[in-house]
């Protein structure tokens, strides 16, 4: 299920991600690519490599951390 749109949630960029994780970027945005929640802005350009930018809400973050830091 979607979550709703937080307008005036702080996003953090993958940079800012990896720092706080202390892993690399690719790692980064890796973990979050597929995370629901998680702002993906790219425009298709046909026949040329497509970037992507990742903009992870915080909340997002939390929840990620949370799950990958739980133990059983």
């Amino acid at each position: 299920m979607e979550e709703p749109l937080r307008i005036h949630e702080r996003c953090l960029t993958v940079c800012e991600v990896a720092t706080r994780l202390n892993v690399n970027q690719e790692t980064a945005r890796r973990l979050f690519m597929e995370e629901p929640g998680v702002l993906v802005i790219y425009r298709p350009r046909k026949g040329r490599r497509q970037y992507r930018t990742l903009r992870i809400p915080e909340h997002v973050f939390q929840r990620v951390v949370t799950r990958l830091t739980k133990t059983t």
